[in-house]
């Protein structure tokens, strides 16, 4: 007869309930915390966030991804490029619902639940696109690209500025690599017109650890490599 497994308790994401939440996102609140819910229920079976994920959503990923905000656009329109769960992208468009947030996915399973986020959150600034950024060059123009975990920046720039005009910005979310990152594709940014990169320590509540935002203006949306 096999051995029964003891029962583990179930953890809870530390910042749950704490009221420094809503203050942080303000009218964004309802449905940034909506989004949240529907991680916790459908997120893992859907494949979209591992089983370890979700105890540190708030943390790890909604406020890491609300932390490339200040540095975007009020109006206009934003491309989230890989946005797999909607993560930097679902809260972008929560947070800036004067922004138009095209969700940029080549995943089909992604893309119908992006779209099920959507519907549900009643985000009605937010285009479902199922493609990847090579197919949609020359079509969708923004003015600014947002990237989470999608690639390394020499690829990245390849992918993301042909999306962007002049003057255009991409926002990446990196890591502790970030310029490590940033000084080995100096040359790549350069041949798409890239001007000088920057990396950004941005804040949210304290005691969250800050987040790194690469940010990188593209000056002459003439160069293409």
């Amino acid at each position: 007869m096999p051995e029964l497994s003891e029962a583990v308790p179930a953890e809870v994401d530390p910042l749950d309930g704490d009221p420094r939440l809503p203050e942080y996102f303000g009218s964004s609140w309802p449905k940034v915390d909506a989004f949240r819910r529907m991680l916790v229920s459908d997120g893992v079976l859907r494949g979209l966030i591992g089983p370890r994920e979700v105890v540190r959503l708030w943390d790890r990923h909604l406020l890491n991804s609300a932390a490339v905000v200040q540095y975007l656009p009020t109006s206009g329109r934003v491309i989230d490029l890989g946005s797999g769960a909607g993560l930097p992208g679902v809260v972008v468009a929560a947070m800036l619902p004067e922004v138009e947030v095209v969700l940029l996915e080549p995943m089909e399973r992604r893309t119908d639940w992006l779209h099920e986020v959507a519907e549900r959150l009643e985000l009605s600034n937010v285009v479902v696109r199922r493609g990847r950024a090579q197919e949609v060059h020359g079509e969708l123009i923004a003015d600014a690209v947002t990237s989470r975990a999608v690639a390394s920046m020499d690829k990245l720039y390849g992918w993301a500025l042909p999306l962007l005009g002049r003057g255009g910005v991409l926002l990446a979310l990196k890591g502790e690599k970030a310029q490590a990152e940033v000084d080995a594709a100096v040359k790549v940014g350069q041949r798409w017109g890239a001007g000088n990169a920057e990396v950004l320590i941005a804040s949210t509540i304290a005691g969250v650890d800050t987040t790194r935002v690469v940010r990188v203006v593209r000056e002459d949306a003439r160069r293409v490599r």
